[in-house]
């Protein structure tokens, strides 16, 4: 049987570039769309603004670079990660087995609820193509109805059934082209799935995000959009649910859980440089979020729309009749917006996936081709079923799972291994001395703040 080294040598990134490009596609997100617009909305341009940064300074400069370096110090997702951690320290290595299974659990779960949102995706990526979406026209009834035929919910689960197979799902078809688009690239293995697709992916996302916030600027009445988001309210910044939601987005966005992070540094070369890739990461996932901010908040302003709540509503039904509503480049502008949330979805949902599978291939010790297919086949049948319930689902496992995993990934690397290699796992690659504030500020800040985002999660029913 292949031992977990095996599996590393056979595949693994071939450069810092195509890593990068692989793990920002795992942190750019739907919620970088449909949920960064919203809380920047609610809470005042840059008085929201400037507490995201912050913690976008701290959870690069401490998760991100903690869950690299533990991933290609153990040469192995989180299950292996925490066991060869718990070992270093002098604990039973069983032990971090066991615990490296929530992020792996979490991860397999949330790419779960993704492929259903996925299955929206590219039904409306389809429907912007065709042109049906621009002939909705403004009617928000239309549109509205729509999107919740897309998306049905149920009271019960035998009614959950009837809506997914007796009906035929009006999201089955998308779902499971969504599923088999993710099979095929990462069958592919890492460099030649993975890393060369968002190789791919990722450029063609920033540029049609570059494009659409370039025309925003041209369009009637966007002026105060962009006049909100350069608004900053001093006082507002001595609210505590600004910072609480502010640490909220920017934990989720970074994609800080103790899984996918983990397993993309378990396939890094010794050469990369751990530090400048956080920051690099942490940059490009921002200014994404930021493109969409400058896309979606002048475009609601020429109608006076409300951004209300996001959440999926925002990205399928609130934008749609703001675009249509532009004129002759309508049709353009949704279809590069679709496009560019499509590349956006599959970039993060191959690295959700893949935590589980390498949990298959390395504890296992599957093939990779089954590994795969397996993970996919069950995402497929559970994906399906809890279409109804996809918000709550989601729910769950963002306030009650993520988090653990990134407590425990955090513990493992800052409190359990040993100082000295922990320093030279960040070091590795690097001709820089590692800041000499890194292991405390990972000790009493980040792993600190990971366990408030699980509580105040829990307090406050979600804060990412």
């Amino acid at each position: 049987m292949a031992n977990s080294d095996t599996l590393q040598k056979q595949d693994g990134f071939k450069s810092q570039f195509g890593f990068i490009m692989a793990a920002v596609g795992s942190c750019v997100g739907m919620a970088n769309v449909w949920r960064f617009p919203m809380l920047v909305s609610r809470y005042g341009g840059l008085t929201f603004l400037i507490p995201y940064a912050i913690f976008a300074f701290i959870i690069c400069q401490s998760g991100m670079m903690e869950e690299f370096s533990l991933g290609r110090w153990a040469r192995s997702g989180p299950s292996g990660a925490f066991g060869k951690a718990m070992e270093n320290g002098g604990h039973p290595k069983k032990i971090g087995e066991w615990l490296g299974g929530i992020p792996v659990i979490g991860s397999l779960c949330l790419a779960i609820g993704y492929s259903v949102v996925m299955g929206w995706v590219f039904a409306y990526t389809k429907m912007a193509i065709t042109g049906e979406l621009t002939a909705m026209g403004t009617d928000m009834n239309v549109i509205g109805g729509a999107f919740s035929a897309m998306a049905p919910e149920a009271n019960s689960l035998p009614e959950a059934i009837q809506m997914t197979f007796a009906t035929g799902g009006a999201n089955n078809l998308w779902i499971i082209i969504g599923i088999v688009v993710s099979f095929v690239i990462m069958l592919a293995g890492i460099s030649n799935g993975i890393e060369a697709s968002c190789k791919i992916m990722l450029p063609i996302l920033y540029v049609l995000f570059v494009v659409l916030a370039i025309v925003m600027i041209f369009i009637p009445g966007t002026a105060e959009g962009y006049k909100y988001i350069f608004t900053l309210d001093p006082k507002s910044l001595l609210n505590p649910e600004v910072w609480v939601y502010a640490f909220g987005q920017c934990f989720f966005s970074l994609s800080v859980a103790g899984s996918g992070s983990v397993v993309y540094g378990s396939y890094l070369g010794k050469d990369v440089k751990i530090r400048q890739s956080a920051v690099i990461c942490a940059i490009l996932d921002t200014s994404c979020a930021l493109l969409a901010m400058f896309v979606i908040i002048p475009a609601m302003a020429t109608t006076g729309a409300d951004l209300g709540n996001g959440g999926p509503g925002l990205m399928f039904v609130s934008v749609l009749p703001v675009f249509n509503g532009i004129g002759g480049i309508s049709r353009l502008i949704v279809i590069f917006f679709y496009v560019a949330i499509l590349f956006a979805g599959i970039s993060s949902i191959i690295n959700l996936f893949e935590t589980p599978v390498n949990f298959l291939q390395q504890q296992l010790h599957l093939k990779r081709w089954m590994a795969v297919g397996l993970i996919h086949v069950v995402g497929l049948i559970v994906a399906l079923l809890i279409q109804p319930w996809t918000s709550q689902w989601m729910d769950i496992v963002s306030i009650y799972i993520l988090p653990l995993g990134a407590v425990a990934a955090g513990i493992m690397f800052f409190w359990v291994m040993k100082k000295k290699d922990a320093l030279a796992a960040a070091q590795l690659g690097s001709d820089k001395p590692i800041m000499k504030w890194f292991m405390p500020f990972g000790k009493y800040v980040f792993v600190p703040l990971c366990i408030a985002c699980f509580v105040l999660g829990i307090w406050w029913g979600g804060i990412g």
